[in-house]
């Protein structure tokens, strides 16, 4: 069995990995168990967790993790909201965002420089995989004229990864004022695991070749 750890964003996307993406990699032979950033220490100690607004901070916890020997370390961090002294910041291309996401990755690869570190960013943000299911969403609208926005949305994008990453019109910002109530941590990971990872592979090309990276991790030892 091959031992990844994921440094992950916040609470949701832990729960993602423990009630989603767990079992499925068990399957390929790889056990993962993920770790949110951790944002402030004292004594050594973590004393508050999730966020991951400030580059040292996720950078510190990637090296710890490396520090554990496990066979690799991957992240599922916002491309929305990226720290601003992430690497690849100051040179980052211009649109389409699927560009602009592999040369942060790059850069964060070669800032970490270890062999068994696989970064990933997810386009834009958690939150867009939740439109892969519109009808999961629907039922938690407030006003049902909101679902017509919805599908106006979906319509206009060819994946939920396109839809962008503005302060007031990313993926979460969308769903928060849809669904007020909404809670990130209980409710994302909820729909996800009714939706299924092979429906939400099929129209997120980014998050799949993740996927399918980590899914490799299988046989990485015996190649």
């Amino acid at each position: 069995m091959n031992r990844l750890l994921l440094l992950v964003e916040g609470a949701t996307e832990e729960e993602f990995v423990n009630s989603v993406l767990r079992e499925h990699l068990w399957t390929f032979d790889v056990d993962t168990s993920a770790t949110q950033v951790c944002t402030r220490r004292i004594d050594g100690r973590r004393v508050h967790r999730g966020g991951g607004k400030n580059y040292d901070s996720i950078r510190d916890d990637l090296l710890r993790l490396l520090g554990s020997r496990p066979d690799a370390v991957s992240t599922m961090l916002d491309y929305y909201a990226l720290p601003t002294n992430f690497p690849g910041r100051a040179d980052v291309p211009a649109p389409p965002a699927p560009n602009r996401v592999a040369h942060l990755e790059r850069a964060f690869g070669q800032d970490i420089s270890d062999r068994r570190f696989i970064p990933n960013l997810i386009v834009h943000e958690f939150e867009a995989l939740l439109f892969t299911a519109p009808e999961q969403l629907k039922p938690l609208f407030t006003k049902p004229t909101d679902r017509t926005h919805l599908d106006k949305l979906l319509a206009s994008v060819a994946s939920p990864e396109e839809i962008n990453d503005g302060e007031q019109t990313a993926p979460s910002k969308r769903v928060l004022s849809w669904i007020p109530d909404y809670q990130k941590a209980f409710h994302g990971p909820a729909i996800l695991k009714q939706v299924g990872l092979a429906r939400i592979r099929v129209q997120c090309p980014h998050f799949d070749a993740w996927v399918a990276t980590l899914e490799r991790l299988g046989s990485r030892k015996a190649a």
